[in-house]
């Protein structure tokens, strides 16, 4: 089952290019095609928005057509969309349809792959899944890293004009990992033994709502920060907008996967629950650091280490709704994601409400989701209370 989980690692690394690529190009776009900035940010929403409805529409087709099925599925339609991005927006009476259209078939492939990778890590055979799931979380980590550096690199050497070549390039990591998922074995819950319980079932458990708001809270707690990570290193360290794009967001995103690494190299050794609430704590502390710390230096540190705390949380919430709920299912994983993925839209939102409320002050408003790590905290206690032999 190792190159099964190899093919995992590799399908969240595909999610990474999904999600990070195409903003890259926004402003070429933007001076491309002679798309408004307001429009083509639009895609940002479109891409994660779909993917929502994917989290939730999958519970009703994936276990019919089987997982291998829809693996193969999904990586076709990220890498198809990507390859989209380059053709639609010249043969379109519309540049922004055309781009609008690419978005649509790579969300809808992510949105797959977000639902799909993490039970089959969970089914294969494991002495500690607490450290599978949190390895294979880093490798989105690790994916957003490399689609940011390779990509300012690519771009160094042969010009941004020369885009195309490069979304040839990334289309390949998915369209290879296809091939290879459609040769390894693909284990499911159900092979487990754990046949999937229905949402109605799912909904009738107390613990299962406490798991529910535990991956509202992880997303919240990750994104409320990592939109602003930019801003804070630009402020922070005097560097040009390009440059603190690249050092806010990397050293979230490398901090945030050095932590799910930590626990993946010695999960054996660290009690889930306790690492989890320690990440909260630690997380409350880089959020008050951000807003009360005067020195603009080390509200960039605050920034970072918010990626070292948010880390755990994900995969750790992952990994105890399993435990708990055994058959949960693909109907289990699919509500997770939904859950942390409108965690990762509603924090951010209060963030930005807030901070309009209080004068466009963003401390005010990553102070306000301070309450997300609190809350996770909480939830990490009342599952204990829950399942006091997890």
């Amino acid at each position: 089952m190792q190159k099964t989980i190899y093919a995992c690692f590799v399908g969240y690394i595909v999610q990474a290019i999904v999600n990070n690529f195409a903003p890259l190009l926004f402003l070429t776009f933007q001076s491309t095609y002679g798309i408004p900035l307001s429009s083509i940010t639009m895609l940002v929403t479109i891409n994660f928005g779909l993917q929502l409805i994917v989290d939730l529409v999958s519970v009703s087709f994936v276990d019919k057509i089987g997982y291998r099925a829809s693996l193969l599925i999904a990586h076709i339609l990220a890498a198809v969309g990507i390859l989209l991005l380059t053709l639609l927006p010249e043969v379109c009476p519309n540049a922004f349809t055309g781009l609008f259209i690419a978005v649509i078939v790579y969300a809808i492939g992510g949105g797959l792959l977000e639902v799909l990778i993490s039970p089959v890590v969970e089914a294969c055979p494991s002495d500690n899944k607490e450290k599978a799931m949190s390895m294979l979380h880093s490798f989105y980590c690790w994916g957003h890293v490399g689609v940011v550096l390779i990509s300012t690199l690519y771009f160094r050497i042969f010009g941004i004009e020369n885009w195309k070549a490069l979304a040839v390039i990334w289309a390949l990591v998915p369209l290879c990992n296809a091939a290879f998922f459609a040769k390894v074995p693909v284990p499911t819950p159900e092979e487990q033994g754990r046949s999937g319980l229905g949402i109605r079932d799912l909904a009738g458990q107390k613990i299962f709502w406490i798991f529910l708001l535990m991956m509202f809270c992880a997303g919240a707690s990750e994104q409320s920060v990592s939109q602003w990570a930019s801003t804070f290193a630009e402020k922070g360290l005097g560097v040009s907008k390009t440059v603190g794009d690249l050092i806010g967001p990397m050293a979230f995103a490398i901090l945030m996967g050095s932590s799910r690494v930590l626990y993946g190299k010695f999960g054996e050794k660290i009690d889930l629950d306790r690492f989890m609430a320690g990440s909260s704590l630690l997380c409350v502390a880089s959020y008050l650091c951000i807003c009360f710390v005067p020195h603009p230096v080390f509200g960039s540190i605050g920034c970072a280490l918010c990626g070292l705390s948010v880390g755990i949380m994900w995969p750790g919430t992952f990994s105890k709704a399993a435990a708990a709920i055994p058959k949960g299912g693909t109907a289990l994983f699919a509500l997770m994601a939904l859950a942390g993925d409108l965690g990762c839209a509603g924090g951010p939102t209060l963030a930005g409400m807030v901070s309009s409320y209080f004068g466009e002050d963003l401390r005010k408003g990553i102070l306000a989701a301070a309450l997300f790590p609190l809350f996770l905290l909480c939830g990490i206690f009342l599952c204990h209370r829950q399942t006091p032999s997890f």
